[in-house]
């Protein structure tokens, strides 16, 4: 008993009334995130000099899926799908030193392939993607890569954001700007665009910016959006874009769902 009385004694009591910063935590904390209001779109200066400012930031601003060839782009950008460059650069190597061209790869046994693509999300439809694009390069493309997006979107796994890294990083020739995650995101943040689907953000990129832009723009904003300006807690302070970013220091929500109030 006496040592239960002092157990007792030893904690301290809860107080009878909460402070009135504790309650405004409680009250907020309980309320839902909500989204932030659309920033004010840029005009034709503003988003170039946007560009210009956040170029200067990453001036070695590049693709950063490793490859040697039109083909091995092609493969990791099909595999980055909902995946990391930094992952897919783990098993491209083992990947392209078995089976290093479409020949090789489209007669691979897909179990074989598994393997190597395991540590990566989706791996098994990822297989099916690369053998059977593998396949169609060599029965319909002489081995080759082709150079317009309307033939690269045929081809399975490959959409108009693959197609468009492929020709403008392989080739030099862009039909479009590639909107990943970071260039959606930005592309709202920066008041770049009033559209949050990704389709819709590319046609407001391409109106803006000149054709000889549409590659470095989105590699330089993938950059950025990797090293600066996150999806979470974004670093506005060191932000060379800040004074004439709309979102600087409220960005957090822009360009993101807002999370849902649990029940």
């Amino acid at each position: 008993m006496a040592a239960k009385k002092a157990k007792k004694k030893a904690s301290p009591a809860a107080p009878k009334h909460p402070s009135k910063a504790a309650k405004l935590v409680a009250k907020v904390a309980k309320q839902p995130l909500r989204p932030a209001k659309k920033p004010k779109l840029a005009d034709a200066a503003q988003a170039a000099e946007l560009y210009r400012v956040i170029r200067e930031r990453h001036p070695d601003a590049h693709c950063e899926l490793d490859h040697k060839s039109p083909f091995e782009l092609i493969v990791a950008t099909v595999l980055s799908a909902q995946s990391t460059d930094v992952m897919v650069n783990k098993i491209t190597p083992e990947l392209f030193r078995r089976w290093p061209g479409p020949n090789e790869l489209a007669s691979a046994d897909p179990t074989e392939v598994e393997k190597v693509l395991s540590k990566i999300g989706m791996f098994r439809q990822k297989t099916k993607n690369i053998v059977g694009l593998a396949k169609q390069l060599v029965e319909k493309h002489g081995g080759g890569v082709p150079r317009t997006l309307d033939e690269l979107v045929k081809l399975p796994g490959v959409g108009r954001k693959t197609a468009n890294v492929v020709l403008g990083v392989a080739f030099g020739a862009p039909e479009g700007v590639v909107v990943d995650t970071h260039v959606q995101r930005l592309s709202q943040r920066l008041g770049l665009t009033k559209h949050t689907e990704p389709v819709e953000i590319e046609q407001d990129l391409m109106k803006r910016f000149g054709r000889e832009l549409w590659d470095p723009l989105s590699h330089t904003l993938i950059f950025h959006g990797r090293r600066i300006c996150t999806a979470q807690k974004p670093a506005c302070a060191a932000c060379p874009a800040q004074e004439l970013c709309p979102s600087a220091f409220h960005a957090e929500l822009v360009g993101r769902k807002p999370k849902r109030a649990r029940p």
